[in-house]
């Protein structure tokens, strides 16, 4: 326990710009989705949002959730039973497909006419709906705004060069009183290329600071066999909730 201690509470990274010039392209984000690189997806959904859902939820009733690079997120299909309103925006659309078949949830497809290529995918209840497109292009669809935003996989997803532009997207698209769920995780870039980017509370806090109070809610220790292939020894996952300032 001492040595998990200690981990938790270890300074932040110093070297925080050596991922800075990193870049995937969409491509190569639907390439992982074709050859099934897909290590980030959690079959049986992430462990911290489930411990903190009445926190972020409060009691609230039909509220619009975000989820930006959705992938196949199978806690979109539980915020959907719970009788919320749940929008995704994904890259590819091999995983919009396996959700709502891995969900067994029959669903719709149209073009989407402000943004030429891009669909959107629609629960046939309504209330799932998934655009497959560039997340920077979304605002383009008018998709209005959110009370919810549950964003994991995304911010650490995204080029580290795209983070502001990233942030001030994601802003825009929330309402008042909105509340934002973020994970992201800390390791020795020097050590991992990315993704999933190390993203420092540093760089949370100057991204979002200006407009959220920022509550860091845990820090867990989420090392797995598979990252020894990273050349890593610890990998910390730091859950924070956003709201209103």
């Amino acid at each position: 326990m001492g040595d998990t201690r200690a981990v938790l509470d270890s300074e932040e990274y110093p070297n925080t710009e050596v991922q800075k010039h990193r870049v995937l392209t969409l491509e190569e984000w639907q390439e992982k989705w074709v050859n099934h690189k897909i290590g980030f997806h959690q079959e049986q959904g992430h462990q911290l949002l489930k411990k903190y859902l009445d926190t972020f939820l409060k009691g609230e009733k039909e509220l619009r959730v975000f989820f930006p690079l959705c992938g196949k997120a199978v806690e979109m299909k539980w915020f959907s039973d719970r009788g919320h309103s749940v929008v995704g925006v994904e890259i590819s659309e091999l995983a919009i497909r396996e959700f709502f078949m891995e969900q067994n949830l029959s669903y719709s497809e149209e073009q989407i006419m402000e943004i030429p290529g891009a669909k959107i995918f629609k629960s046939s209840s309504g209330n799932i709906s998934l655009y497959c497109c560039n997340l920077f292009d979304l605002p383009r669809a008018n998709i209005f705004k959110f009370d919810r935003i549950w964003d994991r996989g995304a911010l650490v997803a995204v080029n580290p060069s795209d983070r502001k532009r990233y942030s001030d997207v994601m802003l825009s698209l929330t309402r008042p009183g909105f509340q934002y769920l973020l994970s992201v995780l800390s390791y020795d870039p020097t050590k991992h290329a990315g993704p999933p980017f190390y993203v420092s509370d540093g760089e949370v806090k100057k991204l979002f600071g200006s407009v959220c109070n920022i509550q860091c809610l845990e820090k867990v220790d989420v090392f797995e066999e598979r990252h020894k292939s990273w050349g890593i020894n610890q990998i910390i996952e730091r859950l924070y909730l956003f709201t209103e300032k």
